[in-house]
């Protein structure tokens, strides 16, 4: 997943779809700041091409970035020179310091397969956390709101470059996988190239337990971001 050609056409197809980082970056600042006046660091956790970076790093004197995916890291580095990246699985990753806010958005916390590995990596994005601050988990659809067999079809264009997404999801048990191809045309011809992910279906409850396990009061923050499938959850270290 996400390799080069991916991480070539992922803000993109994405921004096309709708996403709005900047957006979505400004409420995670505005929730976080409402919990915790005084932060200053950001650890993005999954932050992909540091689309969100950009925004944080307006607001916070030091952002870090964390990512498993070297070609999105690629990109996060040009747009961010002066912010520390780093190359890690969340299920298992020690920085070194602490930080006022770790996020993890984008649902990317659907790619654990477990409540095990789910425990894990929240139990670390905690851990990083100074006493006080705040952890941002944007989750992904919960098992009651999986549809099998969901598609979808998107189309970017722009002057000269074409770029159409095309993506077929079936449920299996606890996950889904969604399948996704992509059609790449320019003056030079056309690529085809294609991904699959699967995203696991965790409960509301084994997200709270996660949090509360690690430390945190949790509250669910339901409508700040349009398309997120579940809103935030929001933890504060104790």
């Amino acid at each position: 997943m996400y390799q080069r050609e991916v991480a070539e056409v992922y803000e993109l197809i994405h921004g096309y779809r709708g996403k709005d980082w900047v957006d979505e970056a400004k409420t995670v600042i505005a929730e976080s700041v409402r919990r915790q006046p005084a932060a200053t660091s950001l650890l993005d956790v999954a932050c992909g091409t540091g689309a969100h970076l950009a925004t944080f790093s307006e607001c916070f004197d030091e952002v870090h970035g964390m990512d498993c995916a070297e070609p999105m890291l690629e990109h996060a580095r040009r747009r961010l020179p002066d912010a520390v990246m780093h190359r890690a699985d969340m299920r298992d990753f020690e920085l070194g310091r602490r930080f006022d806010v770790v996020c993890c958005l984008f649902a990317s916390i659907a790619y654990l397969r477990n409540v095990a590995e789910l425990n894990a990596a929240v139990a670390g994005m905690v851990r990083h956390l100074n006493p006080g601050g705040v952890v941002v988990i944007e989750p992904w659809f919960c098992p009651e709101q999986a549809v099998d067999g969901y598609i979808a079809a998107d189309l970017y264009r722009e002057d000269d470059v074409a770029i159409g997404r095309f993506s077929h999801s079936v449920r299996r048990g606890s996950f889904v996988q969604m399948d996704v191809r992509f059609v790449r045309t320019d003056r030079a011809g056309i690529d085809e190239f294609s991904e699959r992910h699967e995203l696991r279906l965790f409960a509301l409850d084994e997200y709270l337990g996660a949090l509360t396990s690690a430390g945190c009061t949790v509250e669910r923050v339901d409508g700040v971001l349009p398309r997120s499938a579940s809103g935030l959850l929001i933890g504060v270290r104790e």
